[in-house]
Protein backbone atom coordinates (compact mmCIF):
# COMPACT_ATOMS: atom_id res chain seq x y z
CA UNK A 1 0.00 0.00 0.00
CA UNK A 2 2.58 2.38 1.19
CA UNK A 3 4.40 1.47 -2.04
CA UNK A 4 1.57 2.37 -4.58
CA UNK A 5 0.92 5.73 -2.19
CA UNK A 6 4.38 6.39 -3.68
CA UNK A 7 4.32 5.99 -7.08
CA UNK A 8 1.00 7.77 -7.10
CA UNK A 9 2.87 10.82 -5.58
CA UNK A 10 4.99 11.01 -8.11
CA UNK A 11 2.34 10.72 -10.38
CA UNK A 12 1.08 13.89 -8.93
CA UNK A 13 4.87 15.36 -9.48
CA UNK A 14 4.67 14.69 -13.13
CA UNK A 15 1.32 15.97 -13.58
CA UNK A 16 2.29 18.94 -11.44
CA UNK A 17 5.87 19.52 -14.01
CA UNK A 18 3.13 20.18 -17.14
CA UNK A 19 0.50 22.38 -15.41
CA UNK A 20 2.89 24.61 -13.35
CA UNK A 21 5.45 24.33 -16.34
CA UNK A 22 3.24 25.89 -18.30
CA UNK A 23 1.46 28.04 -16.51
CA UNK A 24 4.59 30.71 -16.21
CA UNK A 25 3.73 31.19 -19.65
CA UNK A 26 -0.07 31.50 -19.04
CA UNK A 27 0.73 34.36 -16.22
CA UNK A 28 3.10 36.22 -18.03
CA UNK A 29 0.36 36.64 -20.74
CA UNK A 30 -2.40 37.08 -18.08
CA UNK A 31 -0.41 40.12 -16.29
CA UNK A 32 -0.69 41.79 -19.57
CA UNK A 33 -4.52 42.72 -19.12
CA UNK A 34 -4.09 42.82 -15.10
CA UNK A 35 -1.81 44.15 -12.36
CA UNK A 36 0.07 41.13 -10.80
CA UNK A 37 -2.03 41.93 -7.33
CA UNK A 38 -5.17 41.78 -8.89
CA UNK A 39 -4.25 38.88 -10.96
CA UNK A 40 -3.01 37.04 -7.24
CA UNK A 41 -5.75 37.48 -5.19
CA UNK A 42 -8.62 36.79 -8.32
CA UNK A 43 -6.95 32.98 -9.24
CA UNK A 44 -6.29 31.99 -4.77
CA UNK A 45 -9.91 33.50 -3.62
CA UNK A 46 -11.75 31.87 -6.84
CA UNK A 47 -9.46 29.10 -6.23
CA UNK A 48 -10.29 28.82 -2.68
CA UNK A 49 -14.42 28.71 -3.93
CA UNK A 50 -13.47 25.76 -6.56
CA UNK A 51 -12.33 24.13 -3.55
CA UNK A 52 -15.09 24.45 -1.14
CA UNK A 53 -17.61 23.69 -3.73
CA UNK A 54 -16.04 20.32 -3.87
CA UNK A 55 -16.12 20.22 0.04
CA UNK A 56 -19.74 21.11 -0.24
CA UNK A 57 -20.73 18.47 -2.88
CA UNK A 58 -18.65 15.55 -0.97
CA UNK A 59 -20.57 16.45 2.03
CA UNK A 60 -17.96 17.00 4.27
CA UNK A 61 -17.77 20.36 6.82
CA UNK A 62 -16.52 23.81 5.67
CA UNK A 63 -14.91 24.32 9.06
CA UNK A 64 -11.74 24.60 9.08
CA UNK A 65 -9.80 22.02 10.87
CA UNK A 66 -6.70 23.49 12.55
CA UNK A 67 -7.65 27.01 12.19
CA UNK A 68 -4.02 28.69 13.60
CA UNK A 69 -1.95 26.59 11.81
CA UNK A 70 -4.36 27.26 8.59
CA UNK A 71 -3.49 30.83 8.99
CA UNK A 72 0.38 30.55 9.24
CA UNK A 73 0.52 28.61 6.11
CA UNK A 74 -2.15 30.70 4.41
CA UNK A 75 -0.11 33.45 4.47
CA UNK A 76 3.13 32.06 3.73
CA UNK A 77 2.17 29.75 0.62
CA UNK A 78 -0.37 31.90 -0.53
CA UNK A 79 0.43 35.75 0.05
CA UNK A 80 3.96 35.34 -0.10
CA UNK A 81 4.45 32.81 -3.03
CA UNK A 82 1.73 33.40 -5.41
CA UNK A 83 2.17 37.25 -4.41
CA UNK A 84 5.80 37.45 -4.97
CA UNK A 85 5.61 35.23 -8.21
CA UNK A 86 3.28 37.90 -9.89
CA UNK A 87 4.92 40.59 -8.79
CA UNK A 88 8.68 38.93 -10.11
CA UNK A 89 6.69 38.49 -13.47
CA UNK A 90 5.92 42.29 -14.26
CA UNK A 91 9.85 42.85 -14.72
CA UNK A 92 11.07 39.41 -15.26
CA UNK A 93 11.02 36.87 -17.99
CA UNK A 94 8.64 34.25 -17.34
CA UNK A 95 11.63 31.03 -17.78
CA UNK A 96 14.16 33.06 -15.42
CA UNK A 97 11.77 33.65 -12.68
CA UNK A 98 10.51 30.15 -13.20
CA UNK A 99 14.36 28.52 -12.65
CA UNK A 100 14.88 30.65 -9.40
CA UNK A 101 11.28 29.68 -7.99
CA UNK A 102 12.63 26.78 -8.25
CA UNK A 103 15.31 26.66 -6.39
CA UNK A 104 12.73 26.39 -3.51
CA UNK A 105 14.12 22.40 -3.41
CA UNK A 106 17.61 23.71 -2.05
CA UNK A 107 16.21 25.97 0.49
CA UNK A 108 14.18 22.75 1.70
CA UNK A 109 17.17 20.43 1.16
CA UNK A 110 18.83 22.74 4.19
CA UNK A 111 15.40 23.28 5.95
CA UNK A 112 14.54 19.49 6.24
CA UNK A 113 18.03 19.16 7.09
CA UNK A 114 17.99 21.53 9.64
CA UNK A 115 14.77 20.85 11.65
CA UNK A 116 12.77 17.50 10.44
CA UNK A 117 17.05 15.98 10.70
CA UNK A 118 16.72 14.76 7.09
CA UNK A 119 20.20 14.40 6.13
CA UNK A 120 22.11 15.53 2.94
CA UNK A 121 24.28 13.23 1.20
CA UNK A 122 27.27 13.93 -0.99
CA UNK A 123 25.23 13.81 -4.47
CA UNK A 124 22.75 16.20 -2.58
CA UNK A 125 25.54 18.57 -1.77
CA UNK A 126 27.02 18.98 -5.02
CA UNK A 127 23.75 19.58 -6.72
CA UNK A 128 23.36 22.66 -4.15
CA UNK A 129 26.43 24.16 -4.86
CA UNK A 130 25.80 23.68 -8.64
CA UNK A 131 22.15 25.46 -7.98
CA UNK A 132 24.16 28.32 -5.82
CA UNK A 133 26.71 28.64 -8.44
CA UNK A 134 23.99 29.22 -10.94
CA UNK A 135 22.23 31.56 -9.00
CA UNK A 136 25.24 33.91 -8.97
CA UNK A 137 25.39 33.45 -12.61
CA UNK A 138 21.35 34.69 -13.11
CA UNK A 139 21.58 37.14 -11.06
CA UNK A 140 24.38 38.89 -13.12
CA UNK A 141 24.93 41.96 -13.92
CA UNK A 142 24.98 42.98 -9.93
CA UNK A 143 23.01 46.03 -10.65
CA UNK A 144 20.27 47.79 -9.07
CA UNK A 145 17.78 47.64 -12.02
CA UNK A 146 14.03 46.25 -12.27
CA UNK A 147 15.42 42.52 -13.59
CA UNK A 148 17.43 42.16 -10.31
CA UNK A 149 14.60 43.40 -8.07
CA UNK A 150 12.20 40.40 -10.32
CA UNK A 151 14.93 37.91 -9.56
CA UNK A 152 15.42 38.99 -5.68
CA UNK A 153 11.30 38.56 -6.08
CA UNK A 154 11.90 35.33 -7.18
CA UNK A 155 14.40 33.41 -5.28
CA UNK A 156 12.59 35.11 -1.61
CA UNK A 157 9.41 33.02 -3.65
CA UNK A 158 11.26 30.07 -3.30
CA UNK A 159 12.60 30.83 0.17
CA UNK A 160 9.10 31.43 1.22
CA UNK A 161 7.74 28.40 -0.29
CA UNK A 162 10.84 25.86 1.39
CA UNK A 163 9.30 27.34 4.92
CA UNK A 164 6.02 26.31 4.08
CA UNK A 165 6.63 23.29 3.02
CA UNK A 166 8.61 22.08 6.12
CA UNK A 167 5.84 23.79 8.25
CA UNK A 168 2.78 21.73 6.32
CA UNK A 169 4.96 18.32 6.92
CA UNK A 170 5.78 19.33 10.45
CA UNK A 171 1.91 19.82 10.58
CA UNK A 172 1.25 16.38 8.69
CA UNK A 173 3.79 14.41 11.07
CA UNK A 174 1.68 16.07 14.20
CA UNK A 175 -2.20 15.28 12.52
CA UNK A 176 -3.88 13.84 10.30
CA UNK A 177 -5.72 16.78 8.00
CA UNK A 178 -8.06 16.81 4.76
CA UNK A 179 -6.61 18.07 1.94
CA UNK A 180 -9.07 19.62 0.36
CA UNK A 181 -10.23 21.60 3.30
CA UNK A 182 -7.02 22.30 4.42
CA UNK A 183 -5.91 23.81 0.78
CA UNK A 184 -9.21 25.66 0.49
CA UNK A 185 -8.54 27.46 4.32
CA UNK A 186 -5.13 28.34 3.08
CA UNK A 187 -5.66 29.87 -0.08
CA UNK A 188 -9.21 31.93 1.08
CA UNK A 189 -6.47 33.17 3.88
CA UNK A 190 -4.28 33.87 1.98
CA UNK A 191 -6.14 35.83 -0.74
CA UNK A 192 -7.81 38.23 1.60
CA UNK A 193 -3.93 40.06 2.03
CA UNK A 194 -3.38 39.78 -1.48
CA UNK A 195 -7.17 41.27 -2.00
CA UNK A 196 -6.33 44.52 0.38
CA UNK A 197 -2.81 44.65 -1.56
CA UNK A 198 -4.39 44.75 -5.12
CA UNK A 199 -7.52 47.37 -3.88
CA UNK A 200 -4.45 49.49 -2.28
CA UNK A 201 -1.74 49.57 -5.12
CA UNK A 202 -3.64 48.32 -7.86
CA UNK A 203 -2.52 50.97 -11.02
CA UNK A 204 -5.16 50.14 -13.55
CA UNK A 205 -8.48 48.40 -13.90
CA UNK A 206 -8.62 44.26 -14.97
CA UNK A 207 -9.27 44.29 -19.04
CA UNK A 208 -11.41 41.55 -19.19
CA UNK A 209 -10.57 40.29 -22.67
CA UNK A 210 -10.48 36.94 -23.76
CA UNK A 211 -7.32 35.51 -23.26
CA UNK A 212 -7.40 37.28 -19.64
CA UNK A 213 -10.39 34.96 -18.68
CA UNK A 214 -8.82 32.02 -20.13
CA UNK A 215 -5.55 32.35 -18.47
CA UNK A 216 -7.64 33.23 -15.30
CA UNK A 217 -9.52 30.10 -15.20
CA UNK A 218 -6.48 27.57 -16.18
CA UNK A 219 -5.00 29.44 -12.62
CA UNK A 220 -8.40 28.93 -10.91
CA UNK A 221 -8.69 25.26 -12.23
CA UNK A 222 -5.72 23.20 -13.03
CA UNK A 223 -2.95 25.80 -11.77
CA UNK A 224 -3.98 26.40 -7.95
CA UNK A 225 -6.91 23.97 -6.71
CA UNK A 226 -6.02 20.81 -8.16
CA UNK A 227 -2.10 21.89 -8.55
CA UNK A 228 -1.98 22.91 -4.49
CA UNK A 229 -3.87 19.16 -4.09
CA UNK A 230 -1.30 17.43 -6.06
CA UNK A 231 1.64 19.04 -4.22
CA UNK A 232 0.31 18.52 -1.17
CA UNK A 233 0.03 14.64 -1.64
CA UNK A 234 3.28 14.32 -2.78
CA UNK A 235 4.51 15.94 0.05
CA UNK A 236 2.45 13.85 3.03
CA UNK A 237 3.66 10.67 1.13
CA UNK A 238 7.37 11.66 0.35
CA UNK A 239 10.09 13.21 2.26
CA UNK A 240 10.55 16.68 2.07
CA UNK A 241 13.64 16.94 0.05
CA UNK A 242 12.21 14.18 -1.98
CA UNK A 243 8.74 16.13 -3.25
CA UNK A 244 10.93 18.83 -3.47
CA UNK A 245 13.20 17.54 -5.95
CA UNK A 246 10.71 15.92 -7.86
CA UNK A 247 9.22 19.32 -8.67
CA UNK A 248 12.47 20.44 -10.37
CA UNK A 249 10.85 19.51 -14.04
CA UNK A 250 8.84 22.17 -13.68
CA UNK A 251 11.28 25.29 -14.46
CA UNK A 252 12.36 23.57 -17.38
CA UNK A 253 9.19 23.43 -19.09
CA UNK A 254 8.94 26.64 -18.16
CA UNK A 255 11.90 27.83 -19.86
CA UNK A 256 10.85 25.75 -22.89
CA UNK A 257 7.41 26.84 -23.07
CA UNK A 258 8.84 30.92 -22.41
CA UNK A 259 11.36 30.67 -25.48
CA UNK A 260 8.93 28.95 -27.68
CA UNK A 261 6.14 31.05 -27.08
CA UNK A 262 6.98 34.20 -25.97
CA UNK A 263 10.24 34.48 -27.42
CA UNK A 264 12.40 34.80 -24.33
CA UNK A 265 16.22 34.43 -25.07
CA UNK A 266 18.17 34.70 -22.05
CA UNK A 267 21.82 36.41 -21.83
CA UNK A 268 24.89 34.20 -22.31
CA UNK A 269 25.89 34.42 -17.93
CA UNK A 270 21.82 33.42 -17.54
CA UNK A 271 21.73 31.14 -19.73
CA UNK A 272 25.47 29.36 -18.51
CA UNK A 273 23.50 30.10 -14.89
CA UNK A 274 20.22 28.40 -15.64
CA UNK A 275 22.34 25.51 -17.40
CA UNK A 276 23.88 24.95 -14.20
CA UNK A 277 20.95 24.96 -12.13
CA UNK A 278 19.18 22.73 -14.70
CA UNK A 279 22.20 20.46 -13.75
CA UNK A 280 21.73 20.26 -9.99
CA UNK A 281 18.36 19.24 -10.68
CA UNK A 282 19.19 16.93 -12.92
CA UNK A 283 22.27 15.55 -10.65
CA UNK A 284 19.17 14.71 -7.86
CA UNK A 285 16.78 12.95 -10.36
CA UNK A 286 19.36 10.52 -11.05
CA UNK A 287 18.80 7.47 -8.56
CA UNK A 288 21.07 7.26 -6.03
CA UNK A 289 20.88 7.27 -2.00
CA UNK A 290 17.71 8.03 -0.55
CA UNK A 291 16.94 10.48 2.40
CA UNK A 292 17.64 8.52 5.43
CA UNK A 293 14.57 10.11 6.53
CA UNK A 294 12.39 8.04 4.32
CA UNK A 295 11.49 5.34 5.82
CA UNK A 296 10.12 7.72 8.82
CA UNK A 297 7.68 10.34 6.37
Amino acid sequence: MAFAKRHLAFFALVALAIVWGYNWVVMKIALQDASPFDFAALRAFFGAMSLFLVLRVQGKSLKPEVLPETIVFGLLQTTGVIGLIHWALVGGGAGKIAVLNYTMPFWALLFAWIFLKERLHGKQWLSVGFALAGLLLVLLPLSFTSDLFSKGLGILSGICWATSAIFLKRLTQRRSIDLVSFTAWQMLIGSLPLILIALTVSDRPVQWTGSFMAALLYNIIPGSAVAWLLWFYALRQLPTGAASLGTLAVPVVGVFAARTQLGEIPSMSESIGIVLILLALLLNAVPGRSFKAASKA
